[in-house]
């Protein structure tokens, strides 16, 4: 099945991939995917090593040939297309620049062989420098830079013949974390000021979170879910994006109570109140995603009086004893082993400079959070 989006500037979808399928000796790395990406979204292709994402960009590349399916851009079937003739640049992980030349040749690199004129040469050369800020460095050679420098430099080569697609092959991974976290707000501002469309691999989720308009979470060749940052993250629609994404607690159990406002489900940890419907069947097999942020950590009991509070019948609170603590400043982290063997995850913000309610190893605790702010999964 298509998930069909529509351009907002041509009203049309701009790249579409029809039931893709790309088979290595007998077995598929891309299973039967459908996806439309809009003219100038930055789309994330997330997953762990394996899952199939690299081959699905190196088959919009053209590196490789489908086995089976269809890939059109602006309107036009590009599958039939040489690599070297389709409107698509790709910027590799390594950044694959020429050592022996400098920045200035690098991003020129291109535009010699297309045979444009040296006026045009140069004048394009120069605004890409300029756009990636690196005009000073133009006669320097690659190792003289920094890796941030070096990735600007092979996004202004990748940008420079103005390709209708930008593919992306972990853009970042060769930058340390905090470059990393830097790097991601400049390469966002670039592609948006130049208006080119991007697909991007990562198996970075937070990379993919922080630069994707929209997100398509694979495993072992197909697309599990396609959808905003915050939509994954708040809705997954099965128990490998909730976990692949973010941190997440599963509380396995069976559904007791299906009504059009709630669920309820008992698990071996418990009861569980869901304040919203599912579609289910009574018996069934389901899972309680709640993120470790959702969960309120306190010494004693929760007060039944308070409106998020656990309900009367002690659904949603477990009660456990802390086995570690990590300190990360912005926030502390808990894992609690519950009476039931279970290891709850919960993430408590410092908002505080000198926090009072401070939590030990080895304290006896309760943990509980309400209805609205957990997912059942039944995949």
């Amino acid at each position: 099945m298509t998930i069909v989006q529509t351009s907002p500037a041509t009203g049309q979808p701009y790249l579409v991939i029809s039931n893709l399928v790309k088979e290595f000796d007998g077995a598929r790395a891309v299973d039967d995917v459908s996806l439309t990406i809009n003219q100038g979204e930055i789309f994330a292709l997330l997953g762990s090593s394996g899952s199939g994402k690299s081959t699905l960009l190196r088959l919009l590349a053209g590196f490789e040939t489908p086995s089976a399916g269809g890939i059109t851009l602006a309107g036009r079937d590009i599958l039939k297309v040489p690599p070297y003739e389709r409107p698509i640049n790709m910027m590799f992980q390594s950044y694959a620049l020429f050592p022996h030349l400098s920045v200035w040749d690098n991003v020129a690199f291109g535009l010699r062989r297309d045979g444009l004129p040296k006026e045009q040469v140069g004048a394009r050369v120069e605004q890409m420098l300029a756009m990636v800020q690196l005009t000073s460095y133009a006669r320097r050679k690659p190792h003289q830079l920094s890796g941030g420098q070096q990735q600007r430099v092979a996004l202004a080569r990748s940008l420079a013949k103005r390709p209708q697609l930008l593919l992306l092959d972990e853009p970042l991974g060769a930058l340390d974390k905090k470059l990393r976290e830097q790097t991601q707000i400049e390469l966002v501002n670039i592609i948006e000021q130049v208006g080119v469309t991007c697909v991007m691999v990562t198996h970075d989720q937070d990379e993919a979170m922080s630069m994707a308009s929209r997100i398509a979470v694979m495993s072992e060749g197909r697309i599990l879910q396609v959808g905003a940052p915050g939509e994954i993250y708040e809705t997954p629609n099965c128990r490998f994006v909730a976990d692949f994404i973010g941190s997440v607690n599963l509380f396995e159990g069976a559904l007791v109570e299906d009504e059009a406002d709630h669920v309820v489900i008992d698990s071996a940890e418990g009861r569980h109140y869901v304040s919203h419907g599912i579609t289910g069947t009574a018996g069934m097999r389901v899972a309680v995603a709640v993120r470790p942020e959702k969960i309120v950590l306190q010494a004693q009991p929760p007060a039944r009086a308070l409106r998020a509070s656990p309900r009367e019948d002690g659904s949603n609170c477990v009660a456990g004893e802390i086995a570690a603590i990590a300190y990360f400043g912005n926030e502390t982290r808990y894992q609690l082993r519950l009476d039931s063997g279970m290891a709850l995850r919960v993430a408590r913000t410092n908002d505080a400079r000198n926090d009072t309610a401070q939590f030990q190893r080895g304290q006896r605790v309760f943990a509980w959070w309400d209805g609205s702010d957990v997912v059942v999964l039944t995949a």
